[in-house]
């Protein structure tokens, strides 16, 4: 075989653990709490067909066609409408088409981290992240969270420290709304905090933003991008967790100037996203569709919510140090068992015993979150969910040498 000579930047990728996992979830008889998937059985299978034949009837030559690095115009005009309906307000001009928001990470990553600059992102923090801005050799940053999000004493502390060595952080990196892994949702006056901050130190914030529709009862939250009045907000959306994730479709809102960069860094990887999924998805925000998929998704990850909750509390011994968040939206709750259990070691033993979860290291860079782990409860039934949270129970009540439950 040759010598092959691989780029620096080769040497730094590695393989997502979340994305192997989800090689569990096409085993039937295993229950996977592992990866973020929306339930099928709520698709919206029907709009889909309708807004496919409309995209075909109406706008075929352009849905067939290549589409502008940009987006299709008439999904942009779609998405201004639509932030509208939630509150926020966008130009088409500063926004920009990606397959989904994944791409706009590693986008984000192409244009601003060169290799060894610090960038501040939250502990524990999504793991997707971490893969695409390791790539570039970034300097990763965490700062903690408590129940209402990172927490900003510490985000200026770090801020302040770097700035001192003359290493100002690039951005800082968030998930304000039912964070993924956690669960966690950032507090209004942590938000609003947190904007202050990076007006006092200019610094580009950076919100990922799948879930924030996902919330289970009361009111949404202003986002950061709605708070922002100095364009220090880029914004980036998607399909994927509120309508399927089949589209691989998203959004990126951002200052003008950025998305001039952002363009250019697209039309090197992609040349630009499916205009024929982006017209299907136009006409189907366009119709209401989008909208009415989120209350259904609303209204069964609730309930899943409560069931997992629920089956915790039953089948979880009672141990100090092992607790659990209790979200209000969202696709995630995160686990906390003692400090001297592995979940490296008890996947092991979970995936003998047909249930997965994904580990707590996964979505640390330091080595932490040994005896954590994620558990996603919008993609199993309610039944999986109670029997794979009674199996799990079992496998910590094993290790702290404890009855087992029936």
């Amino acid at each position: 075989m040759t010598d092959i000579r691989y780029s620096k930047l080769a040497a730094n990728l590695r393989r997502s653990e979340i994305r192997e996992l989800l090689k569990l979830t096409r085993t039937p008889d295993t229950i996977s709490f592992g990866g973020g998937l929306p339930d099928p059985r709520i698709f919206p299978y029907k709009a889909v067909e309708e807004a496919s034949i409309l995209a075909i009837r109406e706008k075929g030559s352009m849905a067939l066609q290549y589409s502008p690095t940009e987006g299709e115009p008439f999904f942009k005009e779609q998405i201004v409408d639509y932030c509208k309906r939630q509150g926020e307000t966008v130009r088409a001009e500063e926004l920009m088409i990606v397959s989904s928001s994944q791409q706009a990470i590693d986008l984000l990553g192409r244009i601003f981290i060169d290799a060894g600059d610090p960038i501040i992102i939250e502990r524990p923090c999504y793991v997707g992240t971490l893969q695409a801005f390791r790539a570039y050799g970034a300097d990763f940053h965490g700062i903690n969270m408590d129940d209402d999000g990172i927490i900003p004493e510490e985000l200026e502390q770090k801020v302040l420290a770097l700035i001192k060595v003359g290493r100002k952080p690039k951005f800082v990196y968030i998930i304000p709304d039912f964070q993924n892994p956690s669960g966690i949702n950032l507090s209004l006056e942590r938000r609003k905090e947190i904007l202050r901050l990076a007006s006092r130190h200019d610094l580009l914030l950076i919100e990922d933003s799948p879930y924030r529709e996902l919330r289970f009862e009361g009111e949404l939250l202003p986002s950061l991008y709605e708070l922002d009045n100095e364009q220090r907000v880029v914004q980036l959306k998607t399909f994927s967790k509120v309508f399927t994730p089949g589209f691989r479709i998203g959004w990126i809102a951002a200052p003008v100037q950025i998305i001039d960069k952002l363009v250019m860094a697209k039309q090197g990887a992609d040349l630009c996203t499916s205009a024929y999924t982006s017209l299907i998805s136009a006409y189907l925000m366009r119709d209401g569709h989008l909208e009415k998929q989120i209350e259904i998704s609303k209204k069964m990850y609730s309930q899943k919510a409560k069931v997992m909750l629920e089956a915790l509390e039953e089948y979880m011994p009672k141990l100090d140090g092992l607790r659990w968040s209790k979200p209000d939206g969202g696709m995630f709750l995160w686990v906390r068992l003692p400090e001297k259990m592995d979940t490296i070691e008890l996947l092991k033993e979970a995936v003998e015993e047909k249930v997965a979860f994904v580990i707590g290291s996964s979505f640390y860079t330091d080595g932490s979150g040994k005896n954590e782990m994620r558990l996603n409860y919008s993609y199993p039934s309610e039944d999986q969910i109670r029997e794979g949270i009674r199996r799990l129970g079992n496998l910590v009540r094993k290790r702290a040498n404890m009855p087992l439950s029936a």
